[in-house]
């Protein structure tokens, strides 16, 4: 998993709450877990005026022109800016690795389901939780200044313009954080026990041969 620790982009401003995880990636998709090539369909049924399938030419599909993600001034996007409820619907963790494939590291919302919001951290994809006064203001930034953009810090915990004139704080649990600033999820934190494991494993080879027989 990547680490995250400062990361300075560009913001999308996707200004509907309750945005499900069969919105961020349709039900069709989920043919694979491989965790990759799930970004052209992020937000398929309202980024294309087709019905997507898997397998198809994604290129040559028509884009709809009105939905903010095909914005030619949001190429480069890092950081989707979000209302509540974020992430509500099913579990499916295919919704973090769409986000991330297309680009993103980091979602900026008043809440998030809790489901999708654990998803995140188990993939190095930051939620970053504001109030709702808070959003609405970046919201207006966004409205405001062509591409708009904001540092995200982990380790300090904040949020700022890039000209330091807005700062804002959040919380995060401090086992998340530190997992997400190591690049850490269960397997990697695991791993980390590596040489206790094989010892673990070598004595009980020693005391119980017949298991291994």
């Amino acid at each position: 998993m990547q680490a995250f620790t400062v990361l300075t982009g560009l913001v999308m401003p996707l200004d509907l709450a309750n945005v499900d995880t069969d919105q961020i990636i349709p039900k069709q998709f989920l043919k694979s877990i491989k965790r990759s090539g799930f970004g052209p369909n992020l937000f398929d049924a309202w980024r294309y005026t087709d019905h997507g399938e898997p397998h198809m030419d994604h290129s040559k599909r028509p884009r709809n022109p009105d939905f903010v993600l095909n914005h030619p001034h949001y190429e480069g996007v890092s950081i989707l800016l979000a209302r509540r409820n974020f992430g509500c619907g099913s579990s499916r963790e295919h919704a973090p690795w769409a986000l991330l494939d297309h680009g993103f590291r980091c979602v900026i919302a008043p809440s998030f389901a809790d489901i999708f919001f654990t998803n995140c951290y188990k993939n190095g994809l930051l939620p970053v939780v504001l109030s709702e006064s808070e959003v609405d203001a970046l919201f207006y930034d966004c409205a405001s200044f062509p591409r708009f953009q904001l540092s995200v810090d982990l380790e300090q915990q904040t949020v700022r313009t890039t000209d330091g004139a807005k700062v804002l704080h959040f919380e995060i649990d401090p086992f998340r954080k530190y997992c997400l600033l190591n690049g850490l999820d269960e397997i990697g934190l695991t791993l980390r026990q590596a040489d206790k494991i094989r010892a673990f494993e070598a004595r009980r080879r020693e005391q119980f041969p017949w298991y291994f027989r």
